[in-house]
């Protein structure tokens, strides 16, 4: 298609010394893949070389080989599935707004239920997701998917959370009581610090749209909870850290990214707006981001918190009743 391929600008903007670091000379956005109508969720599997993500109003999720630069379908439908991330074995950890649950496929294919209601209710519309080292899941859960999925669309639960998850004991903790409409989620290098996107503007007119930065207890309580950055453009959304603590975030424009201080220090631009990154490519330095309708990959000179083992080989998922239980 005409509209693959390198964009023709410059797509690094340094604000700040300490970004210069992340720039890749002569580096340039390519568009991979376009043709989405809301693309989210983007999980890399190091071992396959591949990125899987959502096209959540399309109700499927999609793959990218790197390899060959091959796009197919991955789970058609898709429960519509948001948040996406791979566990330390491998597997991938879903967020479905369909399904109201947050689910790990197995290396067979299979779906596993990881949580599904807290206190006896069930969940809004699960967002995005992160696994801690200990293997328990984080995720948000706004109410985005409520009247716009297709199940019933009455709420149950009457505030919209973070939740710890233990898949160990099936135990499901909400952590936090204080946000508007908890979206993207990241862990600090050494866990002591869990970053959240409040994209409460998009509910409420004076509504926040800000990045907060919590303390994480050994117990797995959060404290804490300051304002670490704000966006006048209201567009928050899911977030990265890489392995120099600088922090990436989708946005309006591309990606912004903070020094570990809260401090704008430079930007990725794209010709639309981002939903979500994450770190990928044979060497680990390339951003991948789904942007609205496309798919996106630039250079950078930044790395991943954190490397799965080469010997969790993850597989594609087989097709599944993806329906409501």
């Amino acid at each position: 298609m005409s509209d693959l391929g390198p964009l023709d600008h410059d797509p690094y903007v340094v604000l700040d010394p300490r970004f210069a670091d992340a720039v890749v000379p002569g580096g340039r956005v390519e568009r991979l893949w376009t043709g989405g109508m809301w693309s989210e969720g983007p999980a890399w599997f190091d071992d396959g070389r591949y990125l899987v993500w959502s096209d959540i109003p399309n109700n499927r999720m999609l793959r990218w080989d790197e390899a060959d630069g091959r796009l197919t379908t991955y789970r058609q439908p898709s429960a519509s599935a948001n948040g996406n991330t791979v566990d330390r074995e491998g597997r991938l950890v879903t967020c479905s707004h369909d399904m109201r649950q947050v689910t790990r496929t197995e290396k067979d294919g299979r779906l596993t239920v990881l949580a599904s209601h807290f206190d006896g209710k069930r969940f809004n519309s699960p967002n995005d997701v992160v696994v801690k080292s200990d293997g328990t899941i984080w995720f948000t859960d706004p109410s985005y998917g409520v009247g716009a999925a297709s199940y019933d669309g009455q709420r149950e639960l009457a505030g919209c959370h973070v939740y710890r998850a233990d898949p160990t004991t099936g135990q499901v903790s909400q952590v936090t009581d204080d946000m508007v409409m908890p979206n993207g989620l990241a862990f600090s290098l050494d866990e002591r610090l869990l970053y959240v996107v409040d994209t409460g503007s998009t509910l409420l007119p004076d509504g926040p749209n800000h990045i907060r930065r919590f303390n994480v207890h050994p117990d797995g309580s959060l404290s804490g909870g300051d304002v670490f950055a704000e966006n006048a453009a209201k567009r928050f959304d899911g977030l990265r850290l890489d392995s120099q603590h600088r922090l990436w975030c989708a946005a309006e424009d591309g990606a912004h990214v903070y020094a570990a201080d809260g401090t704008l220090i430079g930007k990725i631009r794209l010709p639309e707006r981002a939903a979500n990154l994450t770190f990928g490519g044979k060497d680990g330095g390339t951003l991948l981001l789904t942007a609205t309708t496309s798919l996106y990959r630039v250079p950078v000179n930044a790395r991943a918190v954190i490397s799965r083992p080469a010997s969790a080989r993850p597989v594609s998922a087989r097709p599944v009743n993806a329906g409501r239980p």
